[in-house]
Parts: C-alpha cells; sequence; structure tokens
C-alpha cells in the first residue's frame, strides 16, 4: 500500500488512524461530488447525453455538409456561421454563417472575404466581424438540445405532410388568392418604364442578371454558389447538405426579368435535383430566407405546386428546432435527424434575435398553404416570449437563452445580429392586410427606443444608427443596418399622424448616410461597417470592415424611397452603384466580392454570392422598373428579397372576390 510509505502512517493495526481516515474518506467525497456535479451542471452537454439516452433515442448529429462537396468545401468548413447571415454574424441580415444571421443575421457567412479568417457571417444576415468570426471559429459547435426526445405517437401527431387529413382542401387554391390580388404581379408591361435611359439602365441590369446565371450554370450547376475566379463551384456548410441555393434564390428574380429559358432550366433543376434529403448542420434562418422563402415565391408568382410541396416538405423539416423549454428555436439544426443546437460562438448556448426573430412571414404563409396551424403557433409563441420579457430601455438585446427565455447580453444593434427582426415585425403587420395590431405595436415601441436610444447625428450632419453594448454607444453602422432606411419608410404611413412625415424624413436621412458611405470611398461602394468617431464619418477605420460582398442593402432602401418619394436621386444612386459593379465586382466568368473598397486596385475574393441575384440585382430592376411591378400594395419582401402576397383573410374567406377598386 501506498499509505505504508507515508511518514506518521502506521503500519499496523488497520493501517491508518481513525482521523487520518476521516480526513482522506472527506477528500474522497469531495472529489467524487465535484466530478458528478461538472457532469450536471454543464448545460446541453453532449457527454450527459451519450451517458442517458440509448442509442436510439440519441441521433448522431453530422457536421458539415455532408458527402460529394467540392474541392472547396475543406475551406467553407471554416466559415461556420449573412439572417441577409451575419460579432459573429453581424445578418439574419442576416445571418451568421453557418454563416447567418439577409449573417452578424441578413447568421454566418453570408460570404468569404480576401482571406480564410475574414468571413461575413450573415443574419439579415447576422454579418459577422472579422475578431467575431476568429471567434466563432474557436468555439466549434455549440450546446445540443437536451430535450428529451418525444414518443413516436406524439412526434406523430406534430407531423406536418402537404396532405394534411384535418386540413380544408377547399381553404386555398392559388385562384382564389390571385383573385384577392389588387393588382396583376407583373404589371401591364411587366414594369417597363416610359422613360428610354430608365428602360436603357433596366435592360443592362438584366444583362448583368444573365451574365451572373450563365456563368453559375456553365461553372458551378447545382452547388450553391460560383466561385467566378477559379471557375468552380462552392458548396460550404450553411445550408445542412441541401444544394442548388443560386438556383433557389434566382427563381423569381428570373421570372420577373422574364428570362423565361434561365427559369425553366431553374424549375427542371428543382424537380428533378432538389435532394431535400440531407443530413447535414443547417442555419435554420439562412435556410428559412433563402429556401423555404424562395420557394414559396415562385410558387405565389407562377403557381407551380412542385414549388408548393417543397416548400412544405422543407419547413416541416424545420419544426424540431423549436423543441426547447421556452420554445425558442436554437440556431441550427439537423435537417436528417432533427437535432438542435446554438452557434458555438453565441454567448451561453442563446439564440440570436434575427434568427428566430425572422421566420414569421414564411410560417404564416406555410400555415396558410397547408392548413396547418402549427407553424403561425410556433412564431406566435416567440412574440409571446417577447412581448412579456422586460426590454432595457425598451430595446431587444441580441442573444437569448432559449433555455431561460431571458437575454444573455444587453447588446443592442440594427445591424447583423438584430436587424432582420425589426424588419419582420412591421412587414409582419403590412402582410396580415395591417391587421395584426400586436406586431404593429412592437414596431413602433422598439422605434421609438431605438431613436431614443440609437439614433446619432454626427458633427457633419449625417444620421445613424449606433449600436448599445450595456448603456454605453459604440458609434458604428454596419453595411446591413442600411436597410432600416427602407424600413423606415415603409412605416411611416401607419404611425402616428404627427409622426408619418418624421418618419419619411428619417427614412431618407438615414439612406442618405449610406450613400455617403459609399461616394467616401475609391471604388464607390460601401464597407462592410463605418464608424463616426475619431474624425471620421460614414467611412471604415478598421481593415478588417473594408470589404464588400456584393451586399444589397444600401440598393434595397434606394428602391423603397424611390416608390415612396419618386425622388430621381434615388435612380441616380441605384445607376452609381452599377456602374460600380460594373468595373470593380465584375470579372470573366461572373461577379466577385472585393477585399478593400478604399483601394484603387481591388483584389476580389472569388465569390458569387446567391443574395447577389436574389436581392442586389432583384432591387435595382425594380429601381428601375415602374411600380406595378410587384406593387407594394400586394406585396412583402422577405429579408432576401423574395416577394410575399399580403394575406386578405376576408377576401379569402370569400371566395377570392376582391374589390378592386382601389387599383383602378
Amino acid at each position: 500500500m501506498v499509505f505504508r510509505k507515508l511518514p506518521g502512517v502506521s503500519a499496523s493495526g488497520m493501517g491508518l488512524r481513525l482521523s487520518q481516515k476521516f480526513v482522506f474518506l472527506l477528500f474522497l467525497s469531495g472529489l467524487v461530488t465535484l466530478c458528478f456535479g461538472a457532469l450536471f451542471f454543464l448545460p446541453d452537454s453532449v457527454r450527459l447525453k451519450r451517458i442517458f439516452l440509448s442509442k436510439t433515442e440519441s441521433q448522431p448529429v453530422t457536421v458539415g455538409s455532408g458527402s460529394g462537396g467540392s474541392e472547396n468545401d475543406a475551406a467553407a468548413n471554416k466559415e461556420h456561421v449573412k439572417p441577409r447571415a451575419k460579432e459573429p454574424p453581424e445578418h439574419p441580415r442576416g445571418s451568421s454563417s453557418i454563416t447567418s444571421a439577409r449573417g452578424e443575421t441578413r447568421g454566418e457567412t453570408r460570404g468569404e472575404t480576401s482571406s480564410t479568417k475574414l468571413k461575413a457571417a450573415l443574419s439579415r444576415r447576422p454579418a459577422a466581424s472579422h475578431e467575431a468570426t476568429e471567434e466563432r471559429l474557436a468555439g466549434g459547435r455549440a450546446q445540443e438540445d437536451m430535450t428529451l426526445p418525444r414518443s413516436k405517437a406524439e412526434a406523430g401527431s406534430e407531423r406536418v405532410t402537404s396532405s394534411n387529413p384535418g386540413a380544408d382542401p377547399d381553404t386555398y387554391t392559388y385562384e382564389k388568392f390571385k383573385g384577392c390580388l389588387l393588382k396583376p404581379p407583373l404589371g401591364r408591361e411587366r414594369g417597363r418604364p416610359s422613360d428610354p435611359q430608365t428602360g436603357e439602365r433596366r435592360d443592362k441590369v438584366k444583362e448583368m442578371m444573365k451574365f451572373a446565371w450563365d456563368n453559375y450554370k456553365r461553372y458551378a450547376w447545382g452547388k450553391n454558389e460560383l466561385r467566378p475566379l477559379t471557375r468552380n463551384g462552392h458548396i460550404g456548410n450553411m445550408f445542412g447538405g441541401l444544394r442548388g441555393a443560386s438556383i433557389i434564390d434566382s427563381l423569381d428574380t428570373l421570372y420577373i426579368m422574364g428570362l423565361t429559358e434561365e427559369y425553366n432550366d431553374a424549375k427542371e433543376w428543382v424537380q428533378t435535383s432538389l435532394d431535400l434529403n440531407s443530413n447535414g448542420e443547417a442555419s435554420l434562418f439562412e435556410v428559412n430566407i433563402r429556401y423555404v422563402g424562395g420557394l414559396l415565391s415562385a410558387y405565389y408568382l407562377t403557381g407551380e405546386e412542385l414549388f408548393k410541396r417543397k416548400a412544405m416538405e422543407l419547413g416541416e423539416k424545420l419544426l424540431p428546432a423549436f423543441n426547447t423549454p421556452t420554445g425558442i428555436p436554437r440556431g441550427v439544426i439537423n435537417l436528417g435527424s432533427g437535432t438542435s443546437w446554438s452557434w458555438g460562438w453565441a454567448s451561453a448556448g442563446s439564440s440570436i434575435l434575427a434568427e428566430f426573430g425572422t421566420l414569421h412571414l414564411e410560417f404564416v404563409h406555410l400555415t396558410e398553404l397547408s392548413g396547418n396551424p402549427i407553424y403561425t403557433e410556433k412564431v406566435m409563441n416567440i412574440r409571446k416570449l417577447l412581448t412579456k420579457i422586460e426590454k432595457p430601455h425598451g430595446l431587444y438585446p441580441n442573444f437569448l437563452s432559449p433555455v431561460s427565455g431571458n437575454w444573455v447580453q444587453h447588446h443592442v444593434s440594427i445591424g447583423g445580429l438584430g436587424d432582420s427582426f425589426y424588419e419582420y415585425l412591421i412587414k409582419s403587420y403590412l402582410m396580415s392586410d395591417k391587421t395584426d395590431g400586436e406586431a404593429k405595436k412592437m414596431y413602433y415601441s422598439a422605434l421609438e427606443a431605438i431613436e431614443a436610444n440609437l439614433v446619432q447625428k454626427s458633427p457633419g450632419g449625417l444620421t445613424y444608427m449606433a449600436e448599445w453594448r450595456g448603456g454605453i454607444l459604440d458609434h458604428k453602422m454596419g453595411h446591413l443596418a442600411c436597410f432600416s432606411g427602407g424600413m423606415v419608410g415603409i412605416g411611416a404611413d401607419d404611425g402616428v399622424p404627427e409622426k408619418r412625415q418624421h418618419y419619411l424624413d428619417l427614412a431618407a436621412e438615414i439612406t442618405h448616410t449610406c450613400h455617403e458611405s459609399y461616394v467616401r470611398s475609391a471604388t464607390k461602394l460601401g464597407p462592410e461597417a463605418f464608424r463616426f468617431d475619431g474624425g471620421a464619418e460614414a467611412t471604415a477605420t478598421r481593415l478588417s470592415d473594408r470589404y464588400y460582398i456584393l451586399r444589397p442593402e444600401v440598393i434595397e432602401s434606394y428602391m423603397y424611397l424611390w416608390r415612396l418619394t419618386h425622388d430621381p436621386k434615388y435612380r441616380e444612386w441605384g445607376w452609381e452603384a452599377v456602374e460600380a459593379l460594373e468595373q470593380h465586382c465584375r470579372v470573366e466568368s461572373g461577379f466577385s466580392g472585393i477585399r478593400d473598397v478604399y483601394a484603387s486596385t481591388v483584389g476580389h475574393d472569388n465569390m458569387q454570392q446567391s443574395f447577389f441575384l436574389s436581392e442586389t440585382l432583384k432591387y435595382l430592376y425594380l429601381l428601375f422598373s415602374d411600380d406595378d411591378l410587384l406593387p407594394l400594395e400586394d406585396w412583402v419582401f422577405n429579408t432576401e428579397a423574395h416577394p410575399l402576397p399580403i394575406i386578405r383573410k376576408s377576401c379569402l374567406q370569400d371566395g377570392g372576390t376582391q374589390d378592386k377598386t382601389v387599383s383602378e
């Protein structure tokens, strides 16, 4: 015995004195308690799950995008986690990259930049900053969902199919939907403007779309995105093994531009090659806004049942992400097993505001089409929790625990990680035919808090939206936050009468500031983020903020402000962007983001983002079109620019006989 060699320990009798035995046993019991305590108190521990759940109950999580990837997959795995995907993601917008967070959410990268470290995590994509991306990569996968598996009977009762036996087959028909529109979706002449110069500019945008699409089809067909410099495809790990992100994102753009052959090719690929039975980790946010949103939009524009079936099948696969103690979904889901977890970079296993807050539009339409209320119930439960929880100064922080339902950090941003949550509040109200009073109240209350705490005026007279970190302002505005000019604009008419002009003015001021971030660069394209401190105004002061990845948010606000005011400067600003894209981003085989907007000789990041086809070029095309192409009286754009129709419940219940006197 080792104890016999220790001084003071008797070798006779029992070997240890009673007092020594007591001390030793006390030490041993403390050690055991510490070990088991660590095991049980680690939240969502994968190790704990493996010990206490049987192999049949615990489903393995496949990390990555599955087999069959391109030669770029290894590099893509590094950009783990727009959500428009985009700080880990600073987009929803975006979001983040698996990115996401349209990610800091429009989640993870809504794109890659010059180096493997500089990935933009999208939110409206949560767009991720350089530092946040490194933190995300180091963090690994976040904690897995510890919700115990339901019985087969329970799981089956919640399962949704396109032929829901409980749904009234007459509840929804495409003809009813068409009858409830005030105007034809494509206008009288597909929105062709009468002004010759504007028509030529619109034709140029259409040519850009065809050029981008043709090169994608030639070099990256079926992959998620095109790498135009190396002329190959990129898959990445944002979509859980799903393929063809650029195809799904382009369906509605090709259709409204009248690129019939290209649209038919895309539709055929969806019919023959879109496999939803993947088994990899996916960003809930990015799959929802790009795939579900793109398929829904294509269905509503064309009436093709194929798109409806695919949208509902994919929507069903997202439901297990909501199996948390609070009903707040986790950000990452395995589309095959249904296991969900939070982003590895998200503080304390939290969910991201711009991700779980950017589901409402699509999920309400899934209920509308399927007749199954579960989708609407899921997103309304999120709203119910957010309504009850205390909000610091009326603001919504970016991180929320899906376990406790409490805020994890008091970081507030209208850019990445927060952006599209606010966008979906006002758009939920508009999409409900202005009947969703709760969404309206939440939006205007949030806007009031934003104005009181975040809206600032620079010494040079520029209006911007700062970020809020525990009561301390960070005088930074991200490119993702530039969507807010359009958001404030479309919500102006429904505010209190005495503030309607104020909201229009605020929208114009924010859009002007974002335009300044473009004109103050050498390329006339805007950086990922710009600051208002240290003497700088609307310029990036950090090397990690200088890149541009074909983002749409500034052009989005131009389009909305044009439709609201018809001030010709917005079309001029849009044309400036077209010229800059042509000069600096167009390469021999597509379009590429650039690494430094302030460099006279640009370096390209070798990535043609799918949202460039879905958002940037679509918003430019609409900017140079008449207002009757996808009129705002009938359509609301999701954060990936996929148009979804306003739901007129009374009209649908009457059989689709909308009074068209307004449009006439």
